[in-house]
């Protein structure tokens, strides 16, 4: 399927979109990651999976759970991951709970996507307010060859729905994609 073919959906109508626990590395006690108590700590950074160290756990603050989406509202915005560990959450970042369940490969594919709007925020511009309403270029399920249109869906007022089958199988197709564990 070309990307001609390809439809418009918000980020928010494909995930729920909320604020990270918003801590500071430097209130929170670090450790290496081969301590047995050791958290990923996820920032704002472009590299690494946006994991800038590792800290202790800290009492009472939820440990945000593996397989979300992180995703940098400020700093290097629009730096998005997929945690493939348990981890706190830094300042500005927001979590991307996909509102159905994706597998690895899709997840990582609309990570992709996300990023490739980074052009919009240079300049010292944040996503802060306008995460939620980015628009998102997505290959659409299509029948005989036509796009199907599912009226009252949840992705689109135009009846599109996001074909994750297909970027699935795209990702499973690129080198190493076959690597990649559901």
């Amino acid at each position: 399927m070309g990307i001609d073919k390809w439809e418009e959906f918000t980020l928010e109508a494909i995930f729920d979109v909320k604020y990270g626990v918003n801590l500071e590395v430097v209130n929170c006690d670090e450790t290496t990651k081969d301590d047995k108590d050791a958290v990923n700590f996820v920032s704002r950074t472009s590299g690494n999976n946006g994991v800038t160290t590792h800290v202790k756990r800290i009492p009472n603050k939820k440990v945000q759970e593996a397989g979300v989406i992180t995703c940098a509202g400020g700093g290097s915005v629009l730096s998005t991951f997929v945690q493939v560990a348990p981890f706190y959450s830094g300042r500005d970042l927001y979590l991307l709970t996909p509102k159905v369940d994706l597998f690895l490969p899709v997840k990582l594919f609309l990570c992709t996507v996300i990023t490739a709007n980074q052009y919009k925020y240079s300049y010292g511009r944040q996503a802060n307010k306008t995460l939620p309403y980015i628009s998102l270029k997505l290959p659409v399920v299509m029948e005989d060859g036509v796009k199907a249109i599912y009226p009252n869906n949840k992705y689109s007022s135009k009846g599109y729905i996001p074909d994750f089958e297909f970027m699935e199988r795209y990702i499973k197709s690129l080198p190493y994609g076959d690597r990649l564990e559901q």
